[in-house]
């Protein structure tokens, strides 16, 4: 009797430790698969920032190179530039709303202008101009890095004050190395150009992810 007391324990015993297992298992597993769309979720956001900042590094060069060479193409290398502004302004909607992205838009397109602006001044070699149309450009960073900063708290105002005042200077130094057709330092300085871009994407892409994290479970 004692015996089969003892192998009854023994079997109640393994049974709940099977289904333990299983449940711990299973459990685990929607662990996994919840990670794997928090991060294909993340990666497809990181992508198409990584992509529209790479845009705006690639259709801000050929607008140098268009203007400084009297090129034909220049207006519609302009109008590409702009639309890449109105994607910018689009990948943001779904987190902060059609008004925020119509804005942010508005804003980045006043920053095209008056860098197209700041390239005409400088090769026209209108120092007042240049100094004028500078001054406005960096205005203009202030006011699109308040408008950000205001909208998420992991975007901070000084990290994003870097970043735009680099970008500006980096763009300002490839139209003055092909003016003097340093083209070594030119092409140096565009790659550093876009790098830095992208991380500014990167940065972006975080902060979004770190402010509204349920949506991307």
């Amino acid at each position: 009797m004692y015996k089969r007391f003892i192998v009854f324990v023994f079997i109640f015993m393994l049974i709940n430790l099977n289904s333990s297992f299983h449940a711990h298992a299973e459990k685990n597993e929607e662990v996994e698969v919840e990670e794997m769309c928090l991060n294909q979720s993340v990666i497809e956001l990181k992508y198409g920032m990584q992509k529209l900042w790479i845009e705006h590094a690639w259709w801000s060069r050929s607008l140098i190179v268009s203007t400084l060479a009297d090129l034909e193409d220049r207006e519609d290398v302009l109008a590409r530039l702009l639309q890449n502004q109105v994607d910018i302004g689009n990948i943001m909607k779904p987190y902060y709303g059609d008004e925020f992205g119509s804005k942010l838009t508005d804003l980045l397109q006043e920053h095209i202008l008056i860098g197209g602006k700041l390239i005409d001044a400088v090769k026209s070699n209108d120092k007042a101009l240049v100094d004028k149309m500078n001054k406005e450009w960096y205005q203009n960073a202030d006011v699109i890095v308040e408008f950000l900063a205001s909208a998420n708290p992991n975007w901070l105002k000084n990290e994003l004050t870097e970043m735009f005042y680099a970008h500006l200077q980096l763009t300002i130094n490839e139209v003055e190395a092909r003016l003097q057709k340093k083209w070594k330092e030119d092409i140096r300085t565009a790659d550093l150009n876009e790098s830095h871009l992208i991380h500014m994407g990167d940065f972006l892409t975080d902060g979004i992810v770190k402010q509204f994290p349920e949506k991307f479970k």
